[in-house]
Parts: C-alpha cells; structure tokens; sequence
C-alpha cells in the first residue's frame, strides 16, 4: 500500500458564470491518493480530518474512490479551505488563497503519528503545503526520516509561494528532503521558485549521490523530463486537447506515474526504479502525461480511472 501524507482541503472552483464559486475535495496528497485509488493501486491517507461538514465531504470521496482511511483519525477542528482563480486564457498557473489557521490537518502533531505502519505499507508521498505549516511539516518530516530507506519516499513539492514566508529557508527544508527521498516530481514551476538561479541539471549529480532513484520535471504544455542516476534523460511531450483547467493535473500526472512503477513492479525496490531503462522511463511519462491530459479536459482536480486509460 501508498501511503499518502498531508492536507485534505476543499477547493472552491469558480462556477462557470464567474459568479460564484463551488466546492470540491482538494488538496495535492488528497489528489494523488484518489488519483492512485482511481487507477486501482492500493491506497490510504494518512493525517487528521476534521468531523465538519467539510471532513465528512473529504471522506466520503477516498472512501468512494477505494482510498483507506486507517491512518486518518476525525477529530473536531476545521478542514482547510482554499478559492482558486483560474486564468486559463492568460496562460497562467491556477492561484490559490487559503485559509489553514487552525485546521486540524495542519495542527497535527507527533502525537498523532501511528507507532509503526503495516508490513504491506510500502511507500510513502509527502509534499504540497502539509510541508510548509507548523507543527504539520515537523510532524511529517519526523515520519519522512524515521521511514527513509524502510520504505520507497516520494516528493511533490507543489509549491505555493503565498505560504511560504522564508523562500531561503524553505530552500534549505527541501534540500533536507531531497536527502530522505527516493522519487522527486516537481514542475518547472516549482523549480524557478526553489532554485532561481540554477538549471535542474546542475542539482542532479547531488540528488542522484544523496539516494534519489529517479527526478521527474513537469512542463506544462512541454510534457515532462525524466532522469535516472545512469544519466539516462528522456522528454515526452504532452498530448494536444482542448484543455478546460489545469487544477490537479500534475496530480494526476504523479498518480499515473507511480502507478506505473506499481502495476510493474518496482515501487517496492529503488534500486529497481534507478535501474530502469530508457524505453521503460518514457513509457512511465508517456502514462502520466495522458493521465495530466484528461484531468485537463474537465472541470477541477478529477483523475482518470484506470479503465479510462486503456483507450
């Protein structure tokens, strides 16, 4: 099983007459966990939901999409809340205004951390802003440290700059991850936020020394960039459509791709995963950038079913 650790959240999405906004789950981790149920890998979350309203929402959508919620104990508190501006005429990325303070998700501490996991917990995702809000992020990084090398780590920063008061020192948390982790997916965009200075290529050598197993580069409209320790570097191109909103959709790309390195057997062994070849690496991003692709024919963050991915 994937464990998946962080925010669950309710985005609300502006309606299609700009009039007003609608909710709907959220939250990367949230995404990628229902991403990964949806695509029939097994699955569960693992933080704090609020019994509001809004926790109950949360919910019911993993549990519908086969998401366990064994590590989720419902506590009283408020869930996360985040308005999303959609510029998608502008060619912009999506904004975001939250409202954390006080949510039970991001007030999570190492008390709430299960003693051990299940011998059938094999990996574990963190990222998004669970890693940036105290006391969550030093829970979690507790978690992230106590299981490196136990089990396969993955990293999806998701950057979102509006949270981060210290840019220098959420420089240096990262490169801290980067050391515990054994798959990196982060965007361009979360890139030029991190490093403004630098090219992914100069970092490489590093990560790749530090443990990583495989970096993946997301570049919107571009398709993506996978590198292997080997020095094996493949760019896939995303597919043309008509593209309706880009919420969730490096969500779905990062669900899609572990669910390839599940469905293929290496999710349980890095070494197998730094080992994989160029033909099985652009196989990996071409699965993904399809997954990306539908999410962005439709309204929100809604990651394809598997069966969906068969055509």
């Amino acid at each position: 099983m994937i464990i998946c650790c962080g925010e669950a959240l309710i985005d609300f999405i502006p309606t299609p007459d700009g009039k007003g906004y609608r909710p709907c789950p959220g939250g990367s981790i949230l995404n990628i966990a229902v991403g990964l149920g949806r695509m029939e890998v097994p699955v569960g979350f693992l933080s704090r939901l609020s019994t509001d309203m809004f926790g109950t929402l949360l919910a019911d959508h993993m549990i519908r999409d086969g998401v366990d919620l064994k590590y989720c104990p419902r506590v009283n508190g408020q869930t996360i809340l985040a308005f999303v501006s959609l510029k998608q005429e502008s060619g912009e990325e999506p904004q975001y205004a939250f409202y954390a303070n006080g949510a039970v998700d991001r007030e999570m501490g190492k008390e709430a951390l299960p003693n051990q996991l299940d011998d059938d917990v094999f990996a574990l995702h963190f990222g998004s802003i669970s890693l940036v809000m105290e006391p969550g992020v030093s829970t979690l990084e507790m978690l992230m440290r106590r299981e490196s090398r136990r089990r396969i780590l993955t990293l999806d920063p998701n950057v979102r700059p509006g949270l981060i008061s210290d840019r220098d020192a959420y420089r240096q948390r990262f490169s801290e991850w980067v050391k515990l982790v054994d798959i990196l997916r982060l965007s361009e965009v979360d890139f030029e936020y991190i490093y403004p200075e630098k090219d992914i290529t100069e970092l490489l050598p590093k990560w790749f020394s530090n443990g990583l197993s495989l970096v993946i580069l997301t570049q919107g409209s571009e398709g993506s960039t996978g590198f292997l320790p080997n020095s094996t570097e493949i760019q896939v191109p995303a597919p043309k459509i008509t593209i309706k909103d880009t919420v969730g959709a490096g969500d779905s790309f990062f669900s899609a791709a572990l669910t390839y390195l599940y469905d293929n057997e290496k999710l349980t062994n890095r070494e197998k995963i730094a080992d994989m070849t160029a033909e099985e690496l652009e196989e990996c991003l071409q699965y993904a950038v399809k997954a990306a692709a539908i999410n962005c024919t439709r309204e929100g963050a809604d990651p394809p079913y598997k069966r969906e991915m068969d055509f």
